[in-house]
């Protein structure tokens, strides 16, 4: 048997090891509509007690969540977009939003805020409460808290 013969089954085999593995990475990984818990999508959202009263948040099926407005909105500092978790609780969701804001002129560090936030969503509509908690540097509660209420629009094609 010559050489020739060994490599041609061998190649045969491993590339339809290669096409099996591949083919599998390609299954679907995104929820249907039907099985995605009803928070999970991008959201207009009204703080009216917020620096800048208009939001933008972006709830994922894997349990985070991501907020941004405009930096502008604050005059004083820069805010970067918030990141944070969400869990199912009861007929709503809990989460927690964190932001870091430093001082436009300066560029240093000013605080941490941690917002806890409680929702309800209804069909493309949900409302809401938020308490932010602020911190200096070394992790420290600094100054008081914050509440305010929310009121979300789903974004829709």
């Amino acid at each position: 048997m010559s050489i020739h013969r060994v490599r041609a089954p061998a190649r045969a085999v491993f590339g339809l090891l290669a096409l099996v593995i591949g083919a599998s990475g390609c299954a679907t990984s995104s929820l249907d509509a039907h099985s995605a818990p009803p928070i999970v999508g991008v959201w207009l959202v009204r703080a009216p007690e917020a620096p800048f009263p208009l939001h933008m948040f972006a709830f994922h099926a894997d349990g985070t969540v991501e907020q941004s407005n405009p930096d502008a909105g604050d005059p004083n500092t820069s805010d970067s977009n918030l990141m944070g978790v969400w869990r199912p609780d009861g007929a709503g969701v809990r989460g927690k939003l964190v932001e870091v804001a430093a001082d436009r002129a300066t560029h240093q560090f000013v605080r941490r805020v941690e917002i806890s936030f409680s929702l309800r969503v209804t069909g493309d509509t949900f409302g809401g409460t938020a308490e932010a908690r602020f911190y200096d540097a070394a992790g420290r509660p600094a100054g008081g808290h914050v509440q305010a209420t929310l009121a979300g629009e789903r974004v829709v094609p």
